[in-house]
Formats: structure tokens, C-alpha cells, sequence
């Protein structure tokens, strides 16, 4: 009779007063004695108990959230599934939770071109509407709305809910792809777990349904998305809520459409903007669809993206967690890729320099690869046992940064003191003209070098124009074949001076390994080192642009993507200067002159060992 009672609100009561917690040892009752959990070596093992998925209990809910996004006069509801024990119930035990919630469980709507953005146009040009995508259909009604970490967790006696966010799915509300409903619909939800929400068994009727069966212990997961919108739960400082574990999250979707003013696109998605993810992501009821599609895409979408210019504004602001880490107490664990160029390394590198210096316990994991790529099993494991279970297994201590290096297995990563390696300093590389073949990149600084042009086309990706022998479309200087490895740990920053035979132009710079040699680690991307993109227009302003004067000299300093890599032995650091980025910018009509001015432009390279590293490096 218990379970089919699960869901109701009075059996709250006479459950509770035979609860026994997971975390205790030992815990059982009218039955074989179960110990949960089951902890080696600092990490939660699999309780045969828990191990047949036929004997785990699922069901769905809706939890009712503090908004109202979709503008009917009733507070959101979410979607909510769970999977847990089914000792929960014949043990009486409470278990904390594995949380994953996602934009993309109810489906998401297409991916073809001829619904992206056309980036074929002029700079500074009002650009052609984008055409929108078809309704998305609803995948069909169903308990579980995924299955992901299920296997995993449960075993390990974690209890796994998933929820879809508001407009997604059954969830109801709007998507709005970063304002705050998005951070307070998870945030519900752990309140749901907390006893602090309410909880019901469908989207519209007053069944409630309570979650005795939990500890009110929390953890966070997802890879992107998913992984953003466990940064964003966070964000609220919400009770209950102890760790999360992002994966390759998108902190800022400025970030993610926008380089320093210059609209730019995730690689692989060209012409993609907040707007077109709106639409992919918008699954939710239909009737409230053309509200959502109103009020979010039509208005205030289409009045903050600005297209146009690039600038940072308010709408962006709004969705930049940098700006709402005040409320979060969440101990994190980031992780990233160096060469995900969809959502790239800055995202997780800004929120986790800004929580060491917030004194959130924090670590960060990344990897060589591309986007995605959680942290090993094991290391996860250690983390929700050490704060869901309170396993004093030591995973606060120790090194903040574990970093996989080149041909290394992504499951073993070596460990650093932090990120950037605390060895790492900034060495200044100058520019020796050699236009238009390859001129010199050195520490020293030489005799006057004067200006060299190129002319914009994007008809040539980044990789011909890197191994180009002779081309007037970039300029590229070289470091001589190194004669020892060179390791680079941090963010690298360009200063460039420079001047346009226009009033707009895009501005690339790659930083790459020379000869260009594919197999290296097998992967095109081997040979770039990191990348950045900006506007000159932005040259004293992110949040206003100013027209360039053809033929006058700008100067701009900016970033580079993070990084940590170590150039090998025999290779040569590039840094190559270019227009128009095939793979990223717009395109516009070629043939804009950008001349840099060699003398004040410079790169500022963060090396471990720094300047006698590089001095070791160069000598023959």
C-alpha cells in the first residue's frame, strides 16, 4: 500500500517518523540488514541492494516556482522526474540527490542553415531577418524524461531527478536563455527536495507530492546547457544545494555570440544567435508558445541582440552569471576542454578566477579535447560523496587544478597547484616584419619595423592561411624551432595597433604551432594553440562602438582564449594577425586593407618559467 501511496502529502507524516538517513551505517528495518552508503577509499560503492533497475521506484511531478513567465496569471510549473531506491520506501531511509536540469528533454527543433543568421553582409549593416524555425513537437508524455546519470548514481545510493526548464518539454513558462527564471526554476525544485516548495502530480491539479524519501542534500550536473543551468541554480545561493559539477558551460551567452564587441559564432554554427537558440529550445505548451514568442523573442530579443554593432548591453548583462555569483555558496568542480571552440574555454575560466577569489571551495578540471568531456568517474564520485554524504575524504585539500596533458588519457589528469600554473609569467613577443611570408616573433625587442598590410578575405579559413606560404590575407610572425618544450598556462593578451580602409572590420588573431602537422594528436586543431576575436571599433568601449576613421591608427588590447599546452620540442610559436575568420565571423565583401603597426603591437604570452624558460627554448 506504501507504494502506490508515494505520492501523497499524509503519508509524509507516517513516514517520516520511521525515516532513517542513508548516511547512517547500518540502516534497516523489517528487513535484511543494508548498509548505505558504502564508501572506499573516500568514494560511494555500488550497494547491491540498489543495483536491479526493476526494483528502482520512478514517477514525475510538477513543482510550482516563485514566477510567472509566461504572463497567465499563474506561477510556473516545472516537470520533475525521479528515480530512486526502492529502499527509500521498504527501508524508510532518506538518500540525497543527483540533479540534472536541461532545456532539451522535451526535443529541440532544427538545426539547418537556412534558419541561422546570414553572416554574408557588410559590417555595420542592418542584417537580412533570419527565418524562423518550425514548431517543435513535443516528444510524448512519459514518467521518466531521461536516463541520463540513472545507471550511474542510483546504484550508488543517490536518488536522480531531472527537470526540464521553464518553456521546455511539459514544463510551463517561457525560455528566455539565461534571465532569471531560468536560475529560480532549479532552484524550486531543490526547495521541492528541501520541503520548501510544493510539489504536484500533474501541471494544473492541487495533488501535492512531497519528497520524504530525501535528505535535502543536493548535487548538480550537465554538460553545456545542462551544465549552465547548474551554475545558474547556484547563483541563488539556495539551501541544500552543495555541489555542482558544470560541464563546459555557457556562463554568458555575450560570450558565447560575441568576442569583444565583434559578432562572432560558436564553431560548427555559423550565423547561430541567442534568438535561434530560443526557438530550438522552445518545446513547451503551444498554447503559451505564441505569448513566450511575443513577449521573449519578438520584443526583447529582437530589441537587445544588436546585431548591428556587437555591443555589450543590458540585455547581455542580464544573462551573465560573472554578475550573480554574490548568493552562491555551492562548493564547484569546472570542467572544460582547451580546444572547445563552441563554448570556449573563457567561460569556465572566468567564473572559476572569480569564485578563488570569492573563497568558494573550487576546483577545475580540463582536457585537451574538444566540447563536453566530463571529469573522471572517480573524481566526481569523491566530490558528491565528500558533500552529499559528508565523507571526510580530503577532496577540499590538495591541488585546485587537474589538467590532461597532450596524448594523455582524459580519466588521468595531472595535478596542479591552480590554474594558471603559479609558475606561468607573462613574457612580451615583439614583431619583426616579413610580410608576406613569415616574419619574427621574439622576446626582444628590435629596431623600428614600421607597418604591414593585408587585405581581408574570407574565402580562406584560418588553417590555409596558417600554412601558407606566401599570402597578402594575414601576417604571421614565427619563433625560431624551439630547442626545448615551451608549456603555456593561462590567458595570452595581444595589444594591436592598427588602421582599416574602413569604418569596420573584423580582427583574428590565432596563435599557432608551426609546421602545421595534422597528425599530431590526429585533430585539425592540433596546431592552433588558442584563438581571439574583436571588434576596433570597441577599442576604448565595450558597451559603445565608435566608427573607425579609414587610415587612422587604433589601439586594442584584448584576450585570447585560456590555454594550457605544451609546444613541443622542435616546433614554432606563430602568431598570426588576419580579417575576416571563415569559421566564426561575418563575411563580409573582401578586399578591406587592415594595416598594423608593428612597433606597438605585441603579444604577451604566459609562459611556465617565463623569460628564461623562452631564452632556454630559443638557443641554438
Amino acid at each position: 500500500m506504501l507504494e502506490k501511496l508515494w505520492y501523497r502529502e499524509s503519508v509524509y507524516v507516517f513516514i517520516g517518523s520511521l525515516t532513517l538517513l542513508c548516511a547512517v551505517q547500518g540502516a534497516a528495518s523489517n528487513a535484511a540488514e543494508l548498509t548505505c552508503p558504502k564508501i572506499v577509499n573516500g568514494q560511494t560503492q555500488v550497494i547491491p541492494e540498489f543495483k536491479d533497475p526493476d526494483l528502482w521506484i520512478r514517477h514525475d511531478l510538477w513543482v510550482e516556482t516563485e514566477f510567472d513567465s509566461d504572463g497567465d496569471g499563474r506561477l510556473d510549473r516545472m516537470h520533475v522526474d525521479v528515480t530512486r531506491p526502492r529502499q527509500t520506501d521498504s527501508h524508510h531511509i532518506k538518500v540525497p540527490v543527483i540533479y540534472e536540469s536541461s532545456p532539451y528533454f522535451g526535443g529541440t527543433g532544427s538545426t539547418g542553415r537556412e534558419y541561422f543568421w546570414d553572416v554574408r553582409h557588410e559590417l555595420g549593416a542592418v542584417p537580412p531577418q533570419r527565418k524562423s524555425i518550425p514548431p517543435i513537437t513535443t516528444r510524448g508524455v512519459r514518467p521518466v524524461i531521461s536516463k541520463s546519470h540513472v545507471s550511474q548514481w542510483v546504484p550508488h545510493g543517490y536518488a536522480v531527478v531531472h527537470s526540464s526548464s521553464p518553456g521546455t518539454g511539459l514544463s510551463q513558462g517561457c525560455p528566455t536563455i539565461g534571465r532569471d527564471n531560468e536560475s529560480l526554476a532549479p532552484k524550486a525544485v531543490i526547495d521541492w527536495l528541501n520541503g520548501r516548495a510544493t510539489g504536484y502530480t500533474s501541471p494544473d491539479g492541487n495533488e501535492r507530492v512531497v519528497a520524504y524519501w530525501a535528505t535535502g542534500k543536493v548535487g548538480m550536473t550537465g554538460t553545456s546547457h545542462p551544465g549552465t543551468l547548474a551554475l545558474a541554480a547556484a547563483t541563488t545561493g539556495v539551501d541544500g544545494l552543495e555541489v555542482i559539477i558544470p560541464i563546459a558551460p555557457n556562463t554568458s551567452p555575450y560570450h558565447y555570440y560575441r568576442s569583444n564587441g565583434l559578432v562572432r559564432h560558436p564553431f560548427g554554427y555559423l550565423g547561430e544567435d541567442i534568438d535561434y537558440m530560443y526557438e530550438y529550445v522552445n518545446s513547451g505548451n503551444l498554447e503559451t508558445r505564441a505569448t513566450c514568442d511575443c513577449e521573449v523573442r519578438d520584443k526583447e530579443m529582437a530589441e537587445g541582440i544588436d546585431r548591428v554593432t556587437g555591443d555589450y548591453n543590458a540585455f547581455w548583462a542580464d544573462r551573465d552569471y560573472l554578475l550573480d555569483l554574490g548568493p552562491l555558496k555551492a562548493a564547484v568542480l569546472m570542467a572544460h576542454g582547451f580546444n572547445d571552440w563552441n563554448v570556449v574555454p573563457e567561460h569556465s575560466n572566468r567564473i572559476y578566477q572569480a569564485l578563488r577569489a570569492k573563497g568558494v571551495p573550487t576546483q577545475v578540471y580540463y582536457h585537451q579535447g574538444g566540447h563536453g568531456g566530463e571529469p573522471p568517474a572517480e573524481m566526481m564520485n569523491r566530490w558528491f560523496a565528500c558533500y552529499l554524504y559528508g565523507i571526510e575524504n580530503g577532496v577540499e585539500d590538495g591541488p585546485h587544478a587537474w589538467i590532461v596533458r597532450e596524448n594523455d588519457d582524459q580519466s588521468k589528469p595531472t595535478a596542479y597547484e591552480d590554474y594558471p600554473n603559479p609558475a606561468a609569467e607573462p613574457v612580451v613577443m615583439h614583431l619583426v616584419a616579413g610580410a608576406p611570408r613569415q616574419g619574427q616573433l621574439t622576446p626582444v625587442t628590435p629596431s623600428a619595423q614600421g607597418t604591414e598590410t593585408l587585405v581581408d578575405n574570407f574565402s580562406f579559413s584560418g588553417a590555409s592561411l596558417a600554412q601558407a606560404e606566401w599570402t597578402n590575407h594575414r601576417l604571421l610572425y614565427v619563433t625560431p624551432k624551439l630547442t626545448e618544450a615551451v608549456h603555456v598556462s593561462g590567458t595570452p593578451t595581444v595589444t594591436v595597433q592598427l588602421a582599416s580602409s574602413k569604418p569596420a572590420v573584423n580582427l583574428s588573431v590565432w596563435l599557432v604551432s608551426l609546421p602545421w602537422t595534422e597528425g599530431r594528436r590526429a585533430k585539425i586543431t592540433d596546431n592552433v594553440i588558442t584563438r581571439g576575436w574583436a571588434d576596433p571599433q570597441n577599442h576604448a568601449s565595450l558597451t559603445e562602438s565608435e566608427p573607425l576613421i579609414p587610415g587612422r591608427f587604433y589601439e586594442m588590447t584584448f584576450e585570447l582564449q585560456p590555454d594550457d599546452q605544451v609546444i613541443p620540442k622542435g616546433q614554432q610559436i606563430g602568431l598570426m594577425i588576419f580579417s575576416s575568420d571563415r569559421d566564426f565571423t561575418l563575411w563580409p565583401t573582401p578586399g578591406t586593407e587592415l594595416t598594423v603597426d608593428l612597433d606597438a603591437t605585441s603579444l604577451a604570452l604566459p609562459v611556465v618559467g617565463g623569460v628564461e624558460a623562452i631564452a632556454k627554448a630559443f638557443t641554438k
